[in-house]
């Protein structure tokens, strides 16, 4: 899991003195971005404090700080959430195993209302897939069972099935992209659940089984997964330009009910022809 001293360097590094207007006077420079110093002074604080900070080593950091160190990194609103969400995890806590995900009947209801020609599935906190209807699995899954979500101990993840199944990366025309979007959420989600053992478990996983995931999570990039497109050659139907957006579940804000749109009429046409 990444730590707050991790993401304050990522950070850092990308940033240029050039492009917050910061004189360097032509002398020679060992880091790609800021330093330490030249962070702290323009956040305000001292460069000792900072650096403790990112080492590790300073207890807690306000609001205040967060917020600076926030403005002169020049972070978006989401990675702004994963700084605090980083900053407010306990300094030596453990992993521990979370309680089985299950359902919320409200969502199944609201995925059954969608009928079963709205391709839709319904993903937990580390994507495993909680539930689908039958053209959500045609569309993005007809070589797994159909049943496999609803056996908590076999759940298809979508993580997993990115990046270590052939079939579902010669079926995302736009693989590279959603595979950066996919790697960026779980960072995302990783700093909500620092303790997660199975969050912490797929992480490892597949930084070891992935090149390309080694390669994204070292980035350090940090996005939300909310709307987007996605361009398949489905083995079935053939090419297919899908529009996703996700709803957030009150009742479990862990979850997200995934719901594919057709982006043009040939879509429509081939969707209609989906084995369900």
């Amino acid at each position: 899991m990444e730590s707050l001293g991790a993401f304050l360097k990522s950070r850092r590094d990308r940033v240029t003195p050039d492009q917050i207007g910061l004189r360097t006077y032509g002398s020679a420079r060992r880091v790609p971005g800021l330093r330490r110093e030249e962070l702290a002074h323009l956040a305000g604080m001292s460069a000792g404090y900072y650096t403790r900070l990112e080492q590790g080593q300073a207890e807690t950091a306000s609001e205040q700080v967060l917020g600076a160190l926030a403005r002169v990194l020049e972070l978006d609103d989401v990675e702004t959430a994963h700084l605090h969400n980083l900053a407010r995890q306990p300094v030596h806590s453990g992993l521990a195993e979370p309680p089985p995900e299950e359902p919320h009947p409200r969502v199944l209801s609201l995925l059954k209302s969608l009928a079963e020609t709205t391709p839709a599935i319904l993903l937990g906190r580390r994507g495993d897939v909680l539930a689908w209807n039958r053209a959500g699995h045609a569309l993005l899954a007809e070589h797994v069972d159909h049943e496999a979500p609803y056996d908590a101990g076999a759940r298809p993840s979508i993580p997993r099935m990115f990046f270590l199944d052939p079939l579902t990366r010669e079926l995302h025309r736009n693989w590279d992209e959603l595979a950066r979007i996919h790697v960026a959420y779980l960072r995302l989600t990783a700093g909500r659940y620092p303790t997660d053992a199975r969050l912490a478990n797929l992480i490892g996983e597949l930084t070891m089984r992935s090149d390309r995931f080694a390669q994204l999570w070292a980035t350090g990039e940090v996005a939300d997964c909310t709307t987007g497109d996605m361009y398949l050659q489905h083995p079935t139907i053939g090419p297919a330009n899908v529009a996703y957006q996700v709803w957030l579940q009150p009742d479990s804000p862990d979850h997200r009910l995934e719901i594919y749109t057709p982006n043009d009429t040939a879509t429509t046409t081939a969707l209609a022809t989906l084995d369900v």
